[in-house]
């Protein structure tokens, strides 16, 4: 992990990286395995002053695999944004690949991802998201597959294993340094969906993206409800300042869980004077839990999973999350 540069690269992985001592050696070792050549590979680690084993981990791995050139560099504004930035810039690949520590690229990802971009199917090119539990309990089984649901993803191609297409965006995602450097990079005020912002300016510039099915890596989903809560709130608190610049840009998966919950807070509000609003409401929430139950049940049926039973309490935590984060960034 020294600075010594050796010959030129071709691709730079790029990783946002903040106490991941679980899973960065399981996302190394995935890099190392995949069929593209590790002379032409780079992995520059944005640390973000991690306080766990993470950087031992990291020192670990590049000293029994230095046939990988691994690079770790400080990343003490600590934002993610900032850490893909400070990457690219210190990256010397023609070609970027953003890798995220809690996830797993199939053995062809890169390959996939550059062979893309040569051809110029698109200017940022991404693929599925294969959605596993963040934790053998299952609470975190129910989460993961909730991640994956229409319930919980909407139309996300990336999320519910869509086909091959042109789209608005796609996790983490592959494309030439300079288009990256000449599109002003990521927005550093942006804290949650800067990936989706950026790729916003790409497609107003002209740029496509392209999400691919060939190219799929294992995602890690949050362990618990109330680290679940915590994602979904800053999803929803930034997707509103996202949209403050590109109003345009808003999905109907997008503005459905801000309207419901501020559909249920007016109804609550009104149950206190009015009974109708009341009953409204009883049965607006009646309905809400019997589609999540039943999406649930017949899941758990489907798959054989009785964890999946838990799958309401992720739906709501996403739903009224997000939705609560995005009032409230209106309103504050």
């Amino acid at each position: 992990m020294t600075d010594e540069r050796k010959k030129p690269v071709e691709v730079s992985i790029i990783i946002p990286c903040y106490n991941e001592e679980n899973t960065i050696t399981l996302l190394l070792e995935a890099i190392y395995k995949q069929n593209y050549p590790k002379e032409k590979i780079e992995v520059v680690i944005a640390d973000s002053l991690s306080e766990d084993g993470t950087l031992l981990k990291i020192q670990e791995f590049a000293m029994s695999h230095q046939d990988l050139q691994i690079r770790v560099i400080d990343n003490p504004k600590r934002t993610i944004p900032a850490a893909v930035n400070a990457a690219v810039e210190y990256a010397e690949g023609e070609f970027i690949v953003r890798m995220d520590a809690h996830s797993v690229p199939e053995a062809d990802y890169i390959r996939h991802s550059i062979a893309l971009l040569k051809e110029g199917k698109a200017q940022n090119v991404g693929g599925i998201w294969e959605i596993e539990p963040g934790a053998p309990t299952c609470m975190a089984a129910a989460i993961a597959r909730a991640a994956a649901h229409p319930l919980g993803a909407g139309d996300a191609s990336y999320r519910i294993k869509g086909t091959s297409s042109y789209v608005d965006t796609v996790p983490f995602g592959a494309f030439r340094r300079q288009d990256f450097l000449e599109l002003g990079k990521f927005n550093e005020k942006m804290l949650a969906n800067e990936d989706y912002e950026f790729n916003t300016r790409l497609r107003k510039a002209g740029g496509k993206i392209w999400m691919d099915n060939r190219i799929r890596s294992t995602y890690f989903a949050r362990k618990s409800i109330g680290a679940l809560a915590k994602q979904y709130w800053r999803y929803g608190y930034w997707k509103f300042k996202m949209l403050k610049e590109f109003p345009e840009s808003i999905r109907w998966r997008q503005a459905l869980p801000p309207l419901f919950t501020l559909y249920l807070i007016i109804l609550c509000l009104l149950s206190f004077f009015n009974q109708i609003a009341f009953i409204i409401l009883i049965t607006t929430l009646g309905f809400y839990l019997f589609v999540l139950v039943a999406a649930s049940i017949y899941e758990s049926i489907r798959r054989k999973n009785a964890c999946y039973l838990l799958m309401p309490l992720a739906f709501m935590t996403m739903h009224i999350t997000w939705g609560s984060g995005f009032l409230y960034s209106i309103f504050r």
